[in-house]
């Protein structure tokens, strides 16, 4: 889905902002990801980001704390014991 927005000029010239779109962009990833409605991958995907390391770094630095469940921590701990690990 493509969505454009329109400003008027003087509301586009008081964004300190470089690059709107990219920063609304990062916004709904942000806001998607802490309530839940985005997941690690989309946000991945949204943002053009390789890994999901990188997602983690972004979220850090925007002071968001990722979805990591017990359930999450018990599924890591096996693969790990399966890994040898």
């Amino acid at each position: 889905m493509e969505v454009a927005i329109h400003l008027p000029d003087d509301v586009a010239a008081a964004m300190p902002w470089q690059d709107v779109p990219r920063h609304l962009v990062e916004q709904i990833a942000l806001e998607g990801y802490a309530e839940r409605w985005l997941s690690e991958e989309q946000v991945r995907r949204l943002l053009g980001y390789d890994t999901r390391f990188e997602v983690h770094g972004f979220l850090k630095d925007h002071g968001v704390f990722l979805n990591y469940t017990l359930e999450d921590l018990e599924q890591d701990r096996e693969t790990y014991r399966h890994l040898g690990l």
